[in-house]
């Protein structure tokens, strides 16, 4: 059975493309088109149009990266909309706010549809690698016949119960990850304005108990000084924002993840919004006022 995966992008391709190496038949489609030759050499054959996706797939997984693109590719609000999901198993592993992903499910099953979400913990090289791990919704049918098609993606996959408790798991692992680089950002200016060798630090920090992939993944980078992106400012910033309105609808304060928003806001507006999310280093020293005179 031929699957549809619709979305190239930092996390897309890298995903489509272990699925097409290990084997699944896929029929892909990009907004942009500048990844399409490796997965052609992977064996993916490629769509003309997302229409033409949803004709030739019975499934067909969404990796996009927001609800106006996810409406597009679907046609929502549109006659197409109907035609595409009728019958179709539509998975979506874009990270979404859970309200939005409830009304979606709602109106694809309306339209004799079934929908799963499936968002992903992990950036650029856990997706390269097959190590992300998925957060699975919806009908407990729908899950189990999904849930083996992702496998080739995914060191782990759990089961959060029916639509949306997959994507409210993914902002409280996203909240935590937010505010966990960005205290080990701050932390890392700390050092080297005292002095502190880097990578020295990045040691000690990676000897003891603190120490996680992302602490080492992320410390790497500093040290080397590489910004090249894994998980983006931009996209963090989207993920602030989405976590931030789920505490304030659910009444909890989240006072360290509003800090963090409007860090990676403030590195945005900087035109660093394709940087990885390690550039919030730079919004910090902008805040500190001996950098920022030493700057001008």
């Amino acid at each position: 059975m031929q699957i549809g995966f619709v979305g190239l992008g930092v996390m897309g391709t890298p995903m489509a493309l272990n699925l097409a190496r290990a084997g699944t038949p896929l029929l892909v489609w990009s907004r942009s088109d500048g990844n399409y030759p490796a997965l052609r050499d992977a064996g993916a054959q490629i769509a003309a149009d997302p229409g033409e996706v949803f004709t030739g797939c019975d499934m067909v997984i969404l990796m996009l990266a927001n609800d106006q693109a996810i409406d597009a590719v679907l046609g929502r609000s549109a006659p197409q909309f109907a035609a595409r999901v009728n019958t179709r198993m539509v998975i979506n592993m874009s990270t979404t706010s859970a309200e939005y992903s409830r009304q979606l499910a709602a109106d694809i099953r309306a339209a004799g549809g079934r929908y799963v979400e499936a968002p992903v913990s992990g950036s650029r090289k856990p997706a390269e690698a097959g190590q992300l791990v998925v957060m699975l919704a919806g009908a407990a049918a729908d899950v189990a016949a999904v849930r083996p098609l992702l496998k080739p993606l995914c060191r782990d996959s759990f089961e959060c119960g029916e639509v949306p408790a997959a994507l409210t798991m993914k902002l409280a692992v996203n909240l935590y990850l937010i505010t966990m680089v960005t205290g080990l950002s701050e932390a890392v200016l700390f050092a080297r304005q005292h002095g502190i060798d880097l990578a020295t630090f990045a040691a000690v920090l990676n000897a003891g108990p603190m120490a996680s992939e992302v602490s080492k993944g992320k410390l790497s980078k500093y040290v080397a000084g590489d910004f090249s992106v894994q998980a983006a400012i931009s996209d963090v910033l989207k993920n602030s924002r989405l976590v931030a309105a789920a505490a304030h609808q659910a009444g909890v304060a989240a006072p360290l993840l509003e800090v963090c928003r409007a860090l990676y806001g403030e590195t945005e507006a900087m035109g660093e919004g394709a940087l990885d999310m390690v550039a919030v280093i730079h919004a910090l020293e902008q805040r500190n006022p001996v950098l920022r005179d030493d700057a001008s």
